[in-house]
């Protein structure tokens, strides 16, 4: 019996040999990468001194903190966070990312999405590297052992594999597919398990729609998600990979949890309605729905695909008055990118609000809605409050979805503006 990419992996940095599923195994982590947030970095910080008598970390280059939310910082207090963030980054030794853009995409951007590496991070969401064959895992309540000891405890997951199949239809994105899978598994289907993405269809999916499939993971239930690297990941990550590891592939013959095979042919636009990311519905039975406001960004929407097809959308149009686009680019390099393409300013002439990259508007910081207001969003929850009040509503849904929502003010089908 052959073994899974993630027990490949694990394998190596466990250093024992080979591994199976089920088995407990100290692990190296390759990196280990957090972003500074109140409750979590600080303490961190301040229990390996106080706790552990840590002055330092050994190996700094292992480790990588990002600065992405509460940027800019609108009180002292958040300053004063971000002020002792950059003092312990300069004390260690340890690389800083600050006002680059959401850490997770400046993560693959810097070469932390090396193929066949293990990281950590206390944030879910930075299963996103799995698209490039790297194991990333969010450990919210083990991170701080990453920090302290050269290893941590961790036991080798299962995985669940999902063969992608059919051929996609025009105005269905990467969202789509995501969110057709959790109506079709259920919210529970990969629970502690990871989920590995294959098959045919895989190949209509570009690498900025797979890192939105692979960061979402967690609404599956599942610890991270990753992908074998085909030709494009790889040229992408090798090139920028802060470490020399010769990528891994799943076995053939490789022993997986269960196997499901899903037919995209017949997939159409889907809006996930509140107050959960498990309810996952058809766009067309939400047709006409007033919506007082838009959000486009996130670290798992808000890349140039995104920013292209809201542009196509949006262009020679304008936005209704009394409707609220924002439009967050997920980096600063990809906004740079934008910006070359005449993306931003098709967009701001459309009559878009244009912010910097931050995660400030996706965990509810900035644009909130008061009682009674919908917005449709391609962050990453839409729970109560997310965005503001928690009498307001959050649909979520993909990005040419929001233009062309924020054309007519109520939940639109994008199609007929592609």
């Amino acid at each position: 019996m052959g073994y899974t990419i993630t027990e490949k992996i694990l394998a190596r940095v466990s250093g024992q040999g080979p591994v199976k599923a089920g088995d407990e195994v100290m692990a190296k982590p390759d990196f280990v990468i957090a972003y500074d947030f109140p409750g979590y970095t600080d303490v961190y910080f301040k229990q390996m001194k106080e706790d552990f008598g840590i002055d330092r970390v050994s190996e700094p280059d292992r480790y990588a903190i990002f600065i992405d939310h509460m940027v800019p910082a609108t009180t002292p207090k958040e300053e004063e966070l971000h002020i002792g963030t950059r003092q312990w980054c300069a004390e260690n030794g340890v690389a800083l990312y600050e006002r680059r853009g959401i850490g997770h995409q400046v993560a693959a951007e810097v070469g932390y999405a090396t193929p066949g590496a293990f990281v950590v991070h206390f944030d879910g969401h930075i299963s996103q590297l799995g698209t490039f064959g790297t194991l990333a895992m969010g450990i919210r309540r083990n991170l701080l052992e990453a920090f302290v000891r050269e290893r941590i405890s961790i036991k080798v997951p299962q995985t669940v594999r999902v063969n992608l199949r059919g051929t996609l239809r025009k105005g269905v994105m990467a969202r789509d597919v995501f969110h057709h899978l959790v109506r079709t598994l259920g919210p529970a289907s990969c629970r502690f398990q990871v989920l590995e993405l294959g098959g045919p269809a895989l190949s209509q999916i570009s690498t900025e729609g797979l890192q939105t499939i692979t960061g979402l993971a967690m609404f599956t239930g599942a610890i991270t998600a990753i992908v074998n690297p085909d030709a494009e990941r790889l040229a992408y990550a090798l090139p920028r990979a802060k470490k020399a590891i010769e990528p891994v592939y799943s076995d053939p013959d490789a022993e997986y949890a269960a196997v499901h095979d899903v037919d995209l042919t017949d997939l159409e636009p889907l809006v996930v309605i509140p107050p959960t990311p498990a309810n996952s519905r058809n766009l067309s039975d939400f047709l006409g729905l007033e919506i007082n406001a838009g959000y486009l960004g996130s670290c798992a929407s808000g890349r140039l695909e995104d920013l292209r097809v809201a542009a196509k959308v949006l262009q020679g149009r304008q936005v209704k008055p009394g409707f609220q686009l924002n439009v967050v680019p997920t980096s600063q390099e990809i906004m740079a990118a934008a910006g070359r393409e005449g993306l931003i300013s098709t967009l701001a002439e459309a009559g878009a609000f244009i912010s910097s990259p931050s995660c400030d508007y996706c965990f509810g910081r900035i644009a909130t809605m008061t009682a009674n207001q919908r917005a449709v969003s391609t962050g990453t929850l839409n729970v109560r409050g997310r965005m503001g009040s928690p009498d307001s509503e959050i649909y979520l849904c993909n990005a040419a979805t929001v233009a062309a929502t924020a054309i007519e003010g109520a939940i639109a089908d994008p199609r007929k503006y592609l």
